[in-house]
């Protein structure tokens, strides 16, 4: 068997190392013409540290990230919401590790035979036949195997190739400015944010990198709701006269917004958008993971989380089924429906969602005790709703064995 993964995202570079380490030949072609260290922040869960832990990667998760100690939650006013342990913290077996996106990337590419990732190969075309596939490249080459998985992110070809006529994203919007910024550490050096409400501005806050000196790389992310259309340009620098001022007056005596922001190494803004779920991913011997396959918002920390759990899943059913089809059919009803469920539930539920709601029963104004706004018995039950939605409650994922 040989798989052809288009894309060497955090879903295809997983997907890669699972397969070799089941001995499933694979080989990702990925359409960079070189590998540079680009995005920011990424969080990962639990139940997708389980998977990568399997695969040896803890160590060096723990050397390139943060491992969280906590979520917060507070409104514009640096007044706690909650406090919530995460991780090893809360009682589960592997922990919770903010990271740079592109240390990520490094760590699985550290992992995988150098010969694994081929570079410069943009999919322009898939050609069936009965007993193989093929991928056309943009430079006249082409690869020839027995499936292809598409990994190609949220812009994906391969499932263009499914979906011809599909409509485009979704959006509502809502903007989002992403930066990082080298500062001291804020509460406990360890903490995950979550601020205000868009209405007023929201804000995502967690460290993502150590430094010697005692300092660490801050990830950060701003979203307003905004007329502001930037559907067409996906890599725009950020200007922070765009939404600076909404989060001028958020000084607390544990974190100065505006001069973190203002410190920022870079800023990029990005539309907030996700795609209305599929009704199937696979045909034939194509399928999609990760992005291409479900584009979600990012709330929730779980984006790159559900395209690791894609690839275990995938993983599994290509050494459990005989026929290729099957696998991928048998990926298909295993991960559509979970996968589907966490889109929809990142549109209105969520930690994000008692941010809403507090917002809504203060008026936007300081409160004398959160429990006279929302009891510790609601905030839980949202808390924990998201986290069975999203595969990662403890008691699903507490003794669940590694791969």
């Amino acid at each position: 068997m040989r798989v052809l993964i288009a894309g060497g995202g955090i879903g295809g570079l997983t997907l890669a190392l699972l397969l070799q380490r089941a001995g499933v030949s694979c080989r990702v072609f990925e359409a960079a013409r070189e590998l540079r260290p680009l995005g920011v922040g990424i969080n990962i869960l639990p139940h997708g540290g389980r998977v990568l832990g399997a695969l040896g990667l803890a160590p060096a998760l723990s050397r390139s990230g943060v491992e969280t100690r906590e979520l917060c939650a507070a409104n514009r006013f640096g007044q706690f919401i909650f406090r919530e342990p995460r991780g090893r913290h809360a009682g589960y077996a592997w922990p919770q590790w903010s990271i740079h996106r592109a240390d990520l990337h490094q760590v699985l590419l550290d992992a995988l035979p150098r010969d694994s990732v081929v570079l410069g190969k943009r999919c322009t075309q898939i050609l069936e036949k009965n007993e193989s596939i093929t991928l056309k490249f943009e430079d006249g080459t082409t690869a020839e195997g027995e499936a292809v998985i598409g990994c190609d992110g949220i812009h994906s070809v391969v499932r263009k190739h499914l979906f011809p006529q599909e409509s485009g994203f979704r959006y509502e919007g809502i903007n989002m400015w992403r930066g990082v910024t080298r500062a001291p550490p804020f509460l406990t050096g360890a903490s995950m944010l979550i601020g205000g409400w868009l209405e007023v501005g929201k804000l995502v806050v967690y460290p993502v990198r150590n430094h010697p000196d005692g300092t660490q790389l801050i990830n950060w992310v701003a979203e307003i709701q905004s007329p502001r259309n930037v559907m067409q340009d996906w890599a725009l620098p950020g200007r922070l006269e765009d939404f600076l001022p909404t989060f001028a007056g958020w000084r607390f005596d544990w974190l100065d917004v505006p001069a973190l922001m203002q410190a920022a190494e870079a800023i990029y803004e990005y539309p907030m958008v996700d795609r209305e779920p599929l009704p199937y991913w696979s045909r034939g011997r194509v399928t999609l993971l990760g992005d291409a396959a479900h584009p979600m918002y990012p709330r929730g920390s779980n984006g790159a989380n559900q395209a690791i759990l894609d690839a275990e899943a995938l993983c599994i059913c290509l050494q459990q089924e005989k026929h290729i089809q099957s696998a991928l059919k048998a990926y298909e009803q295993e991960r559509l429906p979970a996968a589907n469920q966490v889109v929809l539930a990142n549109r209105s539920s969520g930690p994000d969602s008692i941010l809403k709601t507090v917002h809504e029963r203060t008026g936007d104004r300081p409160f004398a005790r959160i429990e006279d706004v929302m009891s510790e018995a609601e905030i839980r039950s949202i808390s924990e709703g998201y986290k069975r939605v999203a595969g990662f409650s403890l008691s699903v994922i507490g003794d669940t064995p590694p791969i």
